[in-house]
């Protein structure tokens, strides 16, 4: 039985640059989630103090996570965001659908991840050769 061919890594660090889309995603997203607070609060039932203060915890929540990027839990982290995000559409059901369709971003995102450690397992990526030995 053949041992699988083994790769060096690759030159150029591929996470830095998903972690850099990853945080810049969820400052996207903070800035959306910003600009919603008017639509809460002239459409619906307005702005309460409960709608109020949910929706900015979810904004702080969110740019506090941009700086855990790094680490290995930050997608299924960002992914639990979405969750609170669509939760908030019992305030107004556009907050829902921002949470939707940044949800389909992260999954996205998720695929994004799973195909660069795919290619890098397989050695497909540019500078990688395989290891002697």
């Amino acid at each position: 039985m053949t041992e699988p061919v083994r790769f060096t890594p690759p030159p150029n660090d591929p996470w830095k640059g998903l972690r850099g889309v990853m945080a810049g995603t969820l400052i996207l997203e903070v800035i959306v989630l910003g600009l919603a607070f008017p639509i809460v609060a002239n459409i619906g039932s307005g702005l309460t103090w409960l709608s109020g203060v949910y929706l900015g915890v979810v904004v702080l929540a969110h740019i506090l996570a941009a700086g855990f990027q790094g680490r290995p839990y930050a997608l299924r982290l960002d992914l639990a965001l979405q969750v609170l995000v669509i939760v908030g559409g019992i305030f107004h059901w556009s907050i829902a659908v921002i949470g939707v369709i940044f949800l389909c971003v992260w999954i996205y995102i998720a695929y994004i991840k799973h195909d660069v450690e795919v290619r890098i397992a397989r050695g497909m990526l540019p500078g990688q050769q395989p290891l002697d030995g």
